[in-house]
């Protein structure tokens, strides 16, 4: 016969009707469900994963809780397998249980944990739950839902470990768990990136935590520039296929400083195998560098918008300080407009102002334009372009020409270099002209033999 089972508080009255009835049941009391214990996978923003958002953000004042806090977990298709055996076993009937971890770490403990991995500060500040209860949400940052399961209770987990014991049915292991959740959070931008499209996943080259789009065994990889991220990339690349966009060292979603860059690039060449690499204006300049270093590993390089090549920025841009504060602040209608002349493209850059305001990431921004107005570091990137003995393709817009300096560079290069100009295009013909961006991507590399295949005209 048909066993229900029944998930929540109301438990009572199913047992008094289907007792009435003659209907055999079951009770499941989950803990904080997180997504898929291989994966990470959820779709789940409420509760326990709303203070992982503020922690990520770098908004969470204090740890709530304390060490006796206990806020249990569960993956969910370790739930979902609980749940399908338990109507194919007669000796769980008319039984309650409890699923959850007995092992979850602490609600302070499992939060720090978490933001280490993320490589983000984490509070000192631990406010007890009762206070935590009584403050307003603003100031707390705590999802009322997370707020009802804040306790120090423990719960009579003996009959769900002893029921899948005998169905063989192996708890994962929570910690890691956890952690494969909290990757894909951050991620999925806790849930505002689209659920389609290329992978979004975090992999580490060098110790850096690094942010990418696309499949890990990609042979072209892009290097955004600057004050953007990958998501402004990821239609190119989806375009382009075969291709995956990474956030530099201390920018976007990645963890580290700008700094790691050079050990950085070592170790994702070295990683990847013979590369393309496709680097956009302070990746451009990334780009040269690896392939000066490895010209072994990366066997072509396409330049987009190469600053050390075009005009030299204005000083305002070499003023740190102001222009940390001003990034900070700025809105994606803003963005837009500093960057393409209007606000058609806000929706596009939300997430690159949201990163801005995250940790010291507007600080490196800063860091990097002013480095890349200083006159001798444009000269060097010159030279190191000069001396790379790879195919080079250097794309700019019309409205964002090569500098004369520049262009007598890649003369210079000879039948090495090819120059592509996009009509109407800024510095960033990503946001503006993606479509003409990917083809003459593709129709370069398509020249020179690649399997790519020949985009829609």
């Amino acid at each position: 016969m048909y066993r229900p089972v029944y998930f929540g508080s109301s438990d009572a009255v199913l047992r008094v009707t289907a007792d009435r009835l003659g209907v055999p049941w079951s009770i499941v009391n989950p803990a904080s469900v997180i997504g898929v214990s291989t994966s990470g996978e959820s779709d789940q923003q409420l509760g326990l994963a709303a203070n992982l958002k503020e922690l990520w953000r770098g908004s969470l004042a204090a740890l709530p809780g304390n060490a006796g806090t206990f806020v249990p977990v569960i993956p969910v298709d370790y739930l979902a397998r609980f749940m399908t055996l338990l109507p194919e076993d007669p000796a769980a009937a008319r039984t309650a249980f409890w699923i959850l971890d007995d092992d979850t770490p602490p609600l302070p403990d499992l939060l720090s944990l978490v933001g280490r991995h993320y490589q983000v500060k984490v509070p000192r500040l631990r406010v007890p739950v009762p206070v935590v209860r009584r403050l307003p949400s603003a100031l707390t940052k705590a999802d009322p839902e997370t707020l009802t399961f804040m306790s120090s209770d423990r719960y009579p987990t003996g009959p769900a470990r002893e029921f899948a014991g005998r169905r063989g049915l192996a708890f994962p292991d929570t910690v890691g768990s956890i952690l494969r959740w909290a990757d894909h959070l951050a991620a999925h931008r806790f849930g505002s990136a689209p659920d389609q499209g290329p992978a979004r996943r975090f992999t580490s080259h060098a110790g850096v935590r690094t942010f990418g789009i696309g499949e890990p065994d990609a042979q072209a990889l892009v290097l955004p520039g600057l004050p953007v991220n990958a998501d402004t990339w990821a239609p190119v690349a989806a375009a382009l296929g075969h291709t995956r966009v990474l956030d530099l060292p201390g920018l976007g979603l990645s963890a580290g400083r700008p700094w790691d860059l050079t050990a950085w690039l070592a170790a994702l060449v070295e990683e990847t195998g013979p590369v393309h690499l496709v680097g956009h204006s302070i990746g451009a300049a990334a780009a040269v560098e690896a392939g000066l270093a490895h010209p072994d590993r990366v066997e072509r390089l396409t330049l987009v918008s190469p600053f050390f090549l075009q005009a030299r920025a204005g000083v305002a841009t070499r003023l740190a300080a102001l222009t940390r504060l001003y990034l900070r602040r700025i809105r994606p209608d803003a963005l837009s407009r500093l960057l393409t002349g209007d606000t058609s493209h806000a929706d596009e850059l939300a997430s690159s102002a949201e990163d801005l305001r995250r940790g010291r990431v507007a600080g490196h921004v800063a860091e990097l334009l002013s480095a890349a107005g200083r006159e001798r570091r444009r000269q060097d990137l010159r030279a190191g372009l000069a001396r790379y003995p790879g195919p080079v393709h250097v794309i700019v817009g019309s409205a964002d020409p090569l500098s004369a300096e520049g262009q007598e560079l890649v003369d210079a290069l000879g039948t090495r270099a090819t120059v592509t100009t996009i009509s109407g295009a800024g510095h960033h013909p990503q946001l503006t002209h993606g479509e003409e961006l990917a083809r003459a991507i593709r129709e370069r590399i398509g020249a020179a033999g690649s399997g790519w295949r020949a985009l829609p005209r």
